[in-house]
């Protein structure tokens, strides 16, 4: 997910066979076990879910992306019954089992979604606007085509960290008077004329503002954000929490929660209003990064960064998305909902 150098293809989309990405790192945080009942968030192409099988544990496996189940159905009736595919979104992961022994995700967009220019999702490739995961709903055509040059702004300057947000924003508002954006290359190309691209650059002058409008179609910080809370719910004690994020606004949602649900707070005679509460997470660990054989073997890897915690005894806590710090975008509530 990250904006890496211009071939990085979590960003533009190069073509790469899709490899789990800190696999060694995944499983020793996870630690599966015969018997155990794990669920995979993000199934994608399978990798994780894949290893986990191999120690006898069970799989639950979720991915919104209909492809992705479909893709996996051979690995499911191969499994014996230890493997249960989901289409559904990672954030209602609680809905699909309880009481498990560790939950995954693996956050961030599949080299499978992007080789596939149908799909949208890079400017390698010429394809439609899309960059629906669900193959449903909002289409980042229609975000272009129909917000506001400011709203388009703040996506940009947010969610993609593009300094020259604004001065885009307003070439799109102008350029689609004429005919609305409907190809990916069209919109690369119009972002490329009008910000130029010295030689130094490092990136295609479109990536951020692509990686934006894909985090925003598809609400990936939301998601996320809910993810973590069903996950604490499903949890039994003991149980761990593995995530590995690509880009610092994610990672930086996961620290936020482990942080807060590590954090107890029994209250003192000097603040009588505040409520007592018990850590429901421990924190195993700082974020891990890969290194750099594995750097070598899989670019995707490079802005990789995992975090885990263990499950406590105490019950859940309601969701608070202020701990996020999430700003109000459009077409998104405070909850993430569209």
């Amino acid at each position: 997910m990250t904006a890496g150098d211009g071939d990085d293809i979590n960003a533009v989309g190069g073509s790469a066979r899709h490899i789990p990405v800190l696999l060694g790192e995944v499983l020793k945080a996870l630690a599966p076990a015969e018997g155990d009942i794990i669920i995979d968030g993000t199934f994608g192409a399978g990798g994780y879910t894949k290893a986990i099988l191999a120690t006898g544990a069970s799989v639950v496996a979720i991915d919104r992306d209909p492809d992705a189940i479909a893709a996996g159905r051979d690995l499911e009736a191969q499994s014996g019954g230890r493997l249960k595919l989901v289409q559904a979104p990672f954030s209602t992961l609680d809905q699909h089992a309880e009481s498990v022994d560790g939950v995954v995700l693996d956050i961030g967009v599949s080299s499978m979604q992007l080789d596939q220019a149908e799909r949208g999702f890079s400017f390698r490739s010429d394809g439609p606007l899309d960059m629906r995961m669900a193959q449903a709903g909002l289409s980042a055509a229609d975000v272009v085509n129909s917000f506001k040059p400011g709203d388009l702004a703040r996506i940009f300057g947010f969610l993609g960290e593009e300094r020259h947000a604004g001065r885009i924003a307003r070439m799109i508002e102008a350029r689609r008077e004429k005919r609305p954006f409907e190809r990916t290359l069209e919109l690369a190309d119009a972002i490329e004329t009008h910000i130029g691209r010295a030689p130094k650059d490092k990136i295609h002058p479109a990536t951020r503002v692509f990686q934006a409008l894909r985090i925003f179609v598809n609400d990936e910080l939301g998601e996320l954000a809910k993810a973590l809370f069903a996950a604490e719910r499903a949890l039994k004690p003991g149980g761990r929490l593995v995530v590995v994020t690509f880009h610092s606004l994610e990672d930086r949602i996961v620290k936020r929660f482990i942080a807060d649900r590590a954090d107890a707070v029994t209250g003192s005679r000097h603040m009588p209003e505040a409520q007592a509460r018990s850590a429901t997470f421990r924190k195993a660990g700082g974020g891990v990064t890969p290194g750099d054989a594995e750097i070598a073997a899989n670019p995707r890897a490079r802005s990789a960064r995992l975090r885990a915690a263990i499950r406590t005894e105490a019950p859940a806590r309601p969701g608070d998305f202020s701990i996020f710090g999430l700003p109000k975008l459009p077409g998104i509530d405070r909850q993430g909902e569209r």
